[in-house]
């Protein structure tokens, strides 16, 4: 069906005129404007957590922009790759500002995602109907892993070249096809030329790709449910007050309303960002390595060995994985086994095949080594994420109407997640591991019990519309 063009008035101003010009001729621009901001109705209580998803967009596009600037110079070459980034810092013009820009921006990334998910986690925004928008959030989150795994060997600096060498390496654990996987990974049977070739092709072409689809999808999965807000209350439900127009009264537009809150976000970040940049960009080491300023050397390994802070967490679970841990793991297993066969009302066949996927399971736990088992845990704690819409099964979905013990059950999370990415910086030690195999312990508790704790306790009344107060 052809689209009909609008007339506007001859003494309209010269900018209604160019405006009317285009919408005329690129309709399908205009309409995405109106359906994803000027028209798109959010609830108006957000808070200061909301601006974490904006500005992970605003960092997606950092990183894109400085990488372009980054690719003009950089040679994906094991004898030049580590004298070209010299070359950006030193010769090319203002070429040390993208390349701090780009490392800083790694770590603001996963600063911001964390938070980002965390906020989720708080309001319940991965509950009915945004199971989706959560999904294609977790993949998100894990297509930024591989992006930032595969960029961190692109410097060939020691840490780079090492670490690349102990991730890849795991792989290698996985029964049967461990070895030959390690080798497709690396392209050869060292992490070498072949390796930084395929690591700089993925990262600079193929994951961005995929995490640019990624984010489209969440956000157009996100606009079509609707935005969650901090009350859990769904303002475009059938039953929630609507004006005349049908919009609903709990909701204002995105624009201009949240894209000036978000712009406020915007330049409080972008003032912490600079302030890094400038004056601190290796951050004590964290976003910067100081071994990293040393050429990779494939005869002189580093004294310790331990990837970027947003990886360590789930490198402390990897590492509390021993022999010892595992006889732990088979308790768990079995214990979970028997609550099953006690406390469930499951049918009979139900519970044969509980009881038999047990059996299994701790066969296979004492028979295969603890390092495959330390890769699936460490893979787990991302995968487990994507199943958090089931396994939360509390009555509301907002932190601020559940029972007030929530609360401490959530901070003790951040502080365990937070103690086992400060263990997972430092050199193993007999203490460092009792207390990331607690710390692992915990991270999974919470989530596989948490169809039984989110439950316990009665819930405050949810309000039928949103609580707003005027700032």
């Amino acid at each position: 069906m052809a689209h009909e063009f609008k007339e506007i008035d001859p003494n309209a101003s010269t900018g209604a005129k160019v405006t009317n010009w285009f919408e005329n001729r690129f309709p399908t621009a205009f309409s995405a404007y109106k359906v994803h901001m000027s028209e798109y109705y959010a609830p108006k209580n957000f808070n200061f957590w909301y601006i974490f998803g904006s500005l992970a967009l605003l960092v997606l596009v950092i990183q894109i922009v400085t990488g372009i600037f980054l690719v003009m110079h950089y040679k994906p070459d094991a004898e030049k790759a580590f004298a070209s980034v010299e070359y950006i810092m030193r010769d090319v013009p203002w070429g040390w500002l993208i390349r701090y820009m780009h490392s800083t921006g790694a770590s603001a990334f996963f600063v911001v995602v964390y938070l980002h998910m965390f906020r989720g986690l708080l309001y319940g925004s991965y509950r009915k109907p945004r199971e989706l928008v959560w999904i294609f959030g977790c993949a998100i989150f894990l297509a930024l892993m591989a992006e930032a795994f595969m960029g961190y060997l692109l410097p060939w600096g020691q840490m780079s070249y090492w670490g690349a060498q102990v991730i890849v390496n795991l792989f290698a654990a996985i029964p049967f096809v461990g070895p030959d996987l390690a080798i497709l990974i690396r392209g050869d049977y060292v992490v070498g030329d072949a390796t930084l070739n395929r690591f700089f092709s993925f990262h600079v072409i193929a994951v961005p790709l995929v995490l640019l689809g990624l984010v489209v999808a969440h956000l157009l999965a996100l606009h079509d449910v609707g935005s969650n807000n901090p009350d859990g209350v769904e303002i475009k439900a059938p039953s929630a007050p609507k004006d005349a127009q049908g919009h609903p009264l709990d909701g204002i537009p995105f624009h201009p309303y949240y894209t000036v809150h978000d712009i406020f976000g915007v330049a409080v970040f972008l003032f912490l960002f600079s302030a890094v940049v400038f004056f601190a960009p290796e951050f004590g080491g964290y976003f910067l390595e100081y071994n990293n300023f040393i050429p990779a050397d494939p005869l002189k390994t580093p004294n310790h060995i331990a990837p970027v802070w947003y990886f360590t967490p789930f490198y402390s679970m990897l590492r509390a994985i021993t022999s010892e841990m595992m006889y732990v793991l088979v308790a768990c297993v079995v214990l979970a086994a028997l609550f099953t066969f006690v406390k469930t009302k499951l049918p009979g066949i139900a519970k044969a095949i509980v009881g038999g996927a047990a059996v299994v399971a701790v066969a296979l736990m004492l028979s295969i080594d603890a390092k495959f088992w330390g890769v699936v845990v460490m893979g787990g704690a991302v995968i487990i994420l994507f199943a958090l819409p089931w396994l939360d099964c509390s009555p509301v979905k907002s932190i601020r109407y559940r029972p007030s013990w929530h609360k401490y059950l959530y901070a003790v999370f951040v502080v365990v997640f937070v103690v086992l990415a400060y263990l997972g910086v430092q050199p193993p030690s007999p203490i460092g591991e009792r207390v990331s195999q607690v710390g692992t312990l915990f991270y999974f508790g919470f989530f596989f019990l948490m169809p039984w704790w989110s439950q316990i306790g009665t819930p405050k009344p949810v309000p039928d519309r949103v609580t707003f107060k005027p700032h």
